[in-house]
């Protein structure tokens, strides 16, 4: 039987045999608009794929980054103080957000879109449910600037549960753009292609709901894809992705980070299996300002 492998930084490269990836894609299930259930999120070490709608915050670093896929690593601690958060999806399942809450969770972001055709399964369950068990709750979009000009995109992402409203418990919405796990690292696109691919999601993000996109990326995706792009120094927010270290790395063009996505392999009261862990810098008083706009 023939293998192959796939490599994470801090970890041996692994071998995975055929059949075990096929079993691996076959336990998937697609997320479309019509909203198909889907299996519990995949382990932190795989799977090596994922289908069209099936892509989650940090899936383009566990494929291709040299990133840890079990961190934190030894020796390092989590920073679970501060304002602690968690973004979802469809792959968390069936959520307590009411237990969420209870366990120290003030923030949280979720897939709501991918590309322009896919919604995620759960988003229409867990953004209310988020809201009335009182944690501050914004959606995410999951970028593939191979599909169609971002201002499209950004479009569809307002239409399907991207928007915003001043009520204390609404974050702006996320471009989470980062590693393709489909195809090449950065979609095809040049570096001054993706500049203007970010610029035009931005720019129609905010013409639609008034509110500067928050940017989910690495510094690795994010340095050789936009080519070290500092345009966004003064318009977004930035959410970083970087696991397993005391600090993160920071993407040039950016001053800090205004999230840090610290774990993969959190555990939260409420969300059965593995969860991103996030932590915002600053006060609760300076998230209800990034909710509200003030």
């Amino acid at each position: 039987m023939f293998s192959f492998r796939r490599r994470t930084a801090g970890f041996p490269r692994r071998t995975v045999t055929a059949l075990g990836v096929l079993g691996a894609a076959l336990a998937l299930t697609a997320t479309t608009a019509g909203g198909a259930t889907a299996a519990p999120k995949p382990p932190a070490d795989g799977p090596v794929a994922v289908k069209p709608g099936q892509a989650y915050m940090g899936v383009g670093a566990r494929i291709h980054e040299d990133v840890p896929a079990g961190e934190p690593s030894m020796g390092v601690m989590a920073p679970t103080d501060g304002v602690q958060g968690i973004d979802v999806s469809h792959w968390q399942g069936a959520i307590n957000w009411t237990s969420v809450r209870g366990a120290g969770i003030q923030f949280a972001w979720m897939k709501a879109t991918e590309g322009t055709g896919y919604k995620d399964a759960r988003f229409n369950t867990n953004y209310p449910a988020a809201y009335h068990a009182g944690v501050i709750r914004g959606a995410y979009h999951f970028a593939l600037p191979n599909v169609s000009n971002g201002s499209t995109q950004a479009t569809y992402f307002v239409n399907n549960g991207g928007g915003w409203s001043r009520d204390n418990l609404t974050l702006p919405g996320v471009l989470d753009i980062e590693h393709n796990p489909y195809g090449a690292m950065c979609y095809g696109l040049s570096t001054t292609q993706m500049r203007t691919w970010i610029n035009d999601f931005y720019t129609t993000y905010k013409s639609r709901t008034g509110r500067d996109v928050v940017i989910y990326t690495t510094a690795s995706w994010w340095n050789t894809c936009t080519g070290n792009w500092t345009g966004m120094y003064s318009k977004s927010p930035l959410w970083v992705a970087h696991w397993g270290v005391s600090s993160p790395a920071i993407p040039s063009g950016f001053p800090t980070w205004t999230v840090w996505q610290y774990t993969a392999t959190g555990s939260v009261s409420g969300v059965s299996g593995n969860v991103d862990r996030n932590q915002f810098n600053g006060s609760r008083d300076r998230l209800l300002a990034l909710a509200n706009n003030t």
